[in-house]
């Protein structure tokens, strides 16, 4: 999923801490998308538009190219968005690194939203 971060703070909107704070159980067990559904409907309701997503996941393993239409797929249903504003990218950490030895993953987005028109 992209970095809800960057959603969230593509409209001025703060950080996950202060939507999805880990006290309330509201959000407990619950899957990403939910949280990226939630996000995208912030910033709806603020009168702005997503208009694009770029995003990257940077892991060793398990290789995901395999996965990569599925994904975005994925990310243009929950966003309302067309396939062709999806972009999604796979890397390696090529070894170093607490990703490249296989302890973490990271996943980075640019989200480009716009005020919408009335």
């Amino acid at each position: 999923m992209p970095s809800l971060t960057r959603v969230l703070g593509a409209a001025a909107l703060g950080d996950i801490g202060m939507h999805f704070p880990d006290t309330d159980p509201k959000w407990k067990g619950a899957e990403s998308a939910q949280f990226l559904e939630h996000a995208a409907h912030l910033i709806e309701e603020l009168g702005y538009q997503i208009v694009n997503v770029d995003t990257t996941v940077i892991l060793e393993r398990p290789k995901l190219k395999d996965y990569r239409l599925a994904i975005r797929e994925k990310l243009a249903a929950i966003l309302k968005l067309p396939l062709d504003r999806v972009s999604v990218k796979f890397k390696t950490s090529e070894k170093v690194g607490p990703v490249g030895e296989g302890r973490s993953a990271e996943a980075q987005a640019i989200v480009t939203v716009r005020k919408s028109e009335l």
